[in-house]
């Protein structure tokens, strides 16, 4: 497949108290191919969001490259910078704070275009009216306030923001998991349709198993910054090799009684990670135990 984004040893480093550092992102290197969803997961505190703020450049990485589109954006300017964020946008957790409560949710829709200038006011009033049918809304619902919608069609008016621009990449950061269960599955499939329809690369963050396996096609596993297993859908779900990956998948909850994986999550604290002046975590080294399935080697 055809690489859209390809990151190569990013970090991402935090100044802590004593000159100690908090390494969020250690020595990550992924591809996100296009029209492919790449699912990261991993629990709080792994690094999810970070690489994901990074990849949107809304941080700036410690080292490492991030070229999307045949372009490093890891140093550029935000002069430089901003004809390449037309390519890839955001869609945020939380879609009532995502969106400000004092405008209209078609102004929310054109604000992308007019800040980058595209189009004349007729023209883009148009295009609001086809990015709300886009995402299942209809055309009046550009009246509304953020009040005046519920969860799901708030988080379409997101989705419909992000796609004014016509991107290539969204970045989906735990996009449903502020949603009721049934909104989830709508707003899910909505994804998947668009993505059909539109040629969009998915970057997907979340914590829910259950969801990362439904719309991924490829899964990264982040655990202390670093990426411990990478591999397809089916290869991570059904053949897990790394002691971490299957802790996780153990932990899932299935409903289902003759799927239930049986429980041997052992106890102790996620170590820190925060590291003393002069110290940092050991990288990683891969293993490919099948084609395309990489897993980190355990000590």
């Amino acid at each position: 497949m055809n690489a859209l984004v390809e990151v190569r040893g990013l970090t991402k480093q935090f100044p802590h108290a004593q000159g100690a550092r908090v390494h969020a992102v250690e020595n990550v290197s992924l591809t996100i191919n296009r029209k492919e969803t790449l699912a990261v997961v991993g629990e709080s505190g792994c690094g999810k969001s970070t690489l994901a703020n990074l990849i949107m450049r809304l941080d700036r990485p410690t080292s490492g490259s991030i070229e999307v589109d045949g372009t490093d954006i890891s140093s550029l300017s935000q002069s430089r910078l901003r004809p390449h964020r037309r390519k890839m946008q955001m869609v945020f957790q939380d879609p009532f704070s995502s969106l400000d409560p004092r405008r209209r949710a078609g102004d929310a829709v054109e604000d992308p275009l007019r800040i980058h200038k595209v189009g004349t006011a007729e023209s883009r009033a148009e295009k609001v009216r086809s990015l709300f049918e886009l995402v299942r809304l209809t055309p009046e619902h550009r009246e509304n306030y953020p009040h005046q919608f519920s969860g799901g069609q708030r988080q379409r008016v997101c989705i419909a923001r992000a796609l004014a621009l016509e991107p290539q990449l969204i970045v989906a950061d735990e996009a449903v998991s502020a949603l009721d269960v049934s909104v989830q599955a709508s707003v899910l499939d909505l994804m998947v349709d668009l993505q059909d329809r539109l040629g969009l690369s998915y970057l997907f963050i979340s914590h829910d198993l259950a969801i990362v396996e439904q719309i991924s096609h490829r899964v990264a596993v982040m655990y202390l910054g670093q990426v411990v297993e990478l591999g397809s859908r089916d290869q991570v779900f059904s053949d897990p090799r790394h002691p971490y990956t299957r802790k996780l998948l153990d932990a899932a909850p299935i409903a289902d009684p003759h799927r239930r994986r049986a429980h041997k999550l052992q106890g102790g604290e996620v170590p820190s990670p925060v590291w003393a002046k002069g110290t940092a975590p050991e990288h990683v080294v891969h293993d490919e135990v099948a084609p395309g399935h990489f897993v980190a080697q355990t000590p």
